[in-house]
């Protein structure tokens, strides 16, 4: 094919992808005109933004199947029943911490 120019195609790093996703986020400018501003293509501009908010709810960026839903279902509920106990056991030792008596050498 003469005269045809191949582009080559572009790699963002994941630091740029992630600044770039900031710029629609934090200023809540339109994803066409920041795509614009820095020269790339509004639907990849809106997969960066997509992925962006996903990652900053802690949402996983993919879809879960249903073994995955359930593992993390459980997790979630380990880590509320770790953070009780913990909680707890401050507490509490907070509280003998309190009630111990200084010693002296004398019993």
């Amino acid at each position: 094919m003469k005269g045809v120019v191949m582009s080559k195609r572009r790699k963002f790093t994941p630091e740029y992808r992630r600044e770039a996703a900031r710029l629609v986020i934090d200023t809540d400018r339109p994803i066409a005109v920041v795509a614009r501003e820095i020269g790339v293509g509004e639907q990849l501009l809106g997969r960066w933004v997509r992925l962006e908010r996903e990652r900053e709810s802690g949402e996983p960026a993919g879809e879960l199947d249903v073994d995955e839903r359930a593992e993390l279902k459980e997790l979630r509920r380990q880590v509320h029943e770790l953070r009780k106990d913990n909680e707890f056991l401050g507490k509490a030792a907070a509280f003998f911490a309190a009630k111990q008596q200084p010693r002296n050498g004398l019993s």
